[in-house]
């Protein structure tokens, strides 16, 4: 697909047009832009019901006309023919282009938002592979377009028409069928259907949804709806705290030690900071970005808090049928506006004041405190933690299926980076080591921990050590094999210096023992 350049992208577009007849606009002069672009889906009632479809690019509007409209099915492959490009203005139409005119009949705001594409747009365009991701108010996640060279349609005059096909990549905005055009029906912009924008004397183009200006197709959903828009409305009136970076974890593997370390649940979630103040929620990823939208669910359920100002550090979550946190239920969840968990385990700032100095310690007591007794249902809930023992703790969450524990020293402050005063110790499934040594115990007669590598071009890597798990009858026969492999040679490329002394195993690459160690 040879794209033109400049004013000529929108030559065709204006030939086809008389704009003294037309309420379309005429566009300005095409000028490109980094970073995302708009995208917009139009419904146009023409001669033949289609879906225009439309990206952002170069400063114009590539276009694709979709017979039957996008489908979140991956399986349904709708045909989608290469059309003229469109002036940016075109996405913001909507209203009745009169009869005999170029398009003819009645244009709805379907869709709207941004795109982004996976790799070099003009390089996906030439090869006819274009592949993109959408934000949109109904429209997300991966897609594809994909022209099927050798099938464009033949024109009376000029370059055949370009036949592609639009398809659904498989993920959490997919779905086993097709339910986008049966269930959304009326404008984005303005809550009107094909009908009501008709029979109106004038088209209208941009203005804010109105609190009825429903999009769905039941009463349910309808009332659901006008709830959201109230409760953003409300969220965003006031001003709370600012964002600011957040803390993040270094992975290590093994536990700290000690009354002075306190140990989390890891989520498998969102990270989140909300800033609150009274009614005014919003909600940012640990990027910046504001995704109070996104996350619309647990506005009212911060509302309700009656806190004051706050901005609050935690996790934002969904629950698999196992009672697990679980990031693809997540997504799931995020797709169909079902319910949220919030679990709040930081506070950087209280009504106005700056607490990321004070001791983690002192920063959960006050945030314990703020958010008060909490009913066991609610979305919104406090992060518990436990000091000390920290092996007991990640064996505990390991046995019931969760991703691991987060260890954070108690006396530290919050510092907006990774840090070593936050560490994160997962559950690891299951992973073929060698043993390649193992540390003395200095409570029994024996091993305390096993040294545990992997062959990497034929040098043995130290990966780190498992102590838990072992029956007594076990520690036994464990012992005894071990004393008999005993070598004063350290067979790892190095090993860290706190897990002296260590007895080492002799072990080569063509003689280590080829069953997984479960650790």
């Amino acid at each position: 697909m040879a794209r033109a350049s400049g004013a000529d992208l929108l030559k065709e577009y204006k030939a086809k047009r008389d704009f003294a007849k037309t309420q379309e606009p005429a566009g300005a002069e095409p000028v490109s832009k980094e970073g995302r672009g708009s995208f917009v889906v139009q419904k146009h009632d023409a001669t033949r019901l289609h879906y225009d479809f439309r990206l952002e690019l170069d400063g114009v509007l590539l276009s694709w006309a979709v017979a039957k409209g996008p489908s979140n099915f991956p399986g349904d492959k709708r045909l989608a023919v290469h059309v003229e490009d469109h002036p940016l203005e075109y996405g913001g139409f909507e209203g009745t282009i009169p009869e005999g005119e170029y398009g003819g009949g009645t244009v709805m705001l379907w869709d709207r938002g941004t795109w982004e594409p996976v790799g070099d747009p003009h390089e996906g365009l030439e090869k006819g592979d274009l592949k993109f991701r959408l934000y949109g108010e109904r429209l997300n996640g991966e897609w594809v377009l994909v022209h099927m060279k050798g099938r464009d349609t033949k024109r009376k005059s000029g370059p055949p028409r370009e036949n592609w096909l639009l398809i659904k990549h498989k993920d959490a905005y997919a779905r086993d069928k097709d339910t986008l055009t049966t269930r959304f029906t009326r404008s984005v912009d303005t809550g009107r259907d094909l009908k009501q924008i008709a029979a109106g004397a004038k088209p209208i183009k941009t203005s804010k949804v109105k609190a009825d200006a429903v999009w769905h197709s039941d009463a349910d959903e309808a009332e659901q709806a006008d709830q959201t828009t109230r409760i953003l409305a409300s969220a965003k009136k006031g001003k709370g705290p600012g964002f600011r970076p957040v803390q993040l974890a270094t992975l290590v593997d093994t536990v700290p030690s000690g009354e002075d370390w306190l140990f989390e649940m890891k989520y498998d979630g969102y990270r989140c900071l909300a800033a609150v103040a009274g009614n005014s929620v919003q909600l940012y990823t640990r990027s910046g970005l504001d995704w109070t939208d996104k996350f619309a669910a647990l506005v009212e359920p911060l509302q309700k808090l009656k806190i004051g100002s706050a901005l609050i550090d935690g996790e934002i979550c969904a629950f698999d049928d196992k009672g697990r946190t679980d990031f693809s239920t997540l997504q799931k969840v995020l797709s169909e506006g079902r319910r949220l968990e919030f679990f709040a385990f930081d506070l950087l700032e209280a009504d106005g004041e700056d607490v990321t100095k004070l001791p983690l310690i002192e920063r959960k007591e006050r945030l314990e405190k703020m958010l008060g007794k909490l009913a066991k249902g609610s979305p919104i809930q406090y992060s518990s933690h436990v000091a000390g023992h920290g092996q007991k703790v990640l064996d505990a969450l390991c046995r019931d299926g969760h991703e691991g524990v987060i260890a954070k020293s108690a006396k530290a402050p919050y510092r907006g980076d990774r840090t070593k005063s936050w560490l994160k110790i997962k559950c690891l499934k299951r992973q073929e080591f060698v043993i390649g040594g193992w540390s003395p115990s200095t409570k029994r007669k024996g091993f305390a921990s096993l040294l545990l590598g992997t062959w990497e071009n034929g040098k043995l890597l130290y990966r780190g050590r498992v102590g838990t798990g072992f029956s007594q009858e076990l520690l036994g026969q464990m012992d005894e094999k071990l004393a008999r492999l005993a070598r004063k040679d350290n067979p790892f490329e190095a090993v860290p210096r706190e897990i002296a002394p260590a007895a080492f195993i002799g072990w080569s690459r063509s003689s280590w023992p080829r069953s997984p160690i479960p650790s």
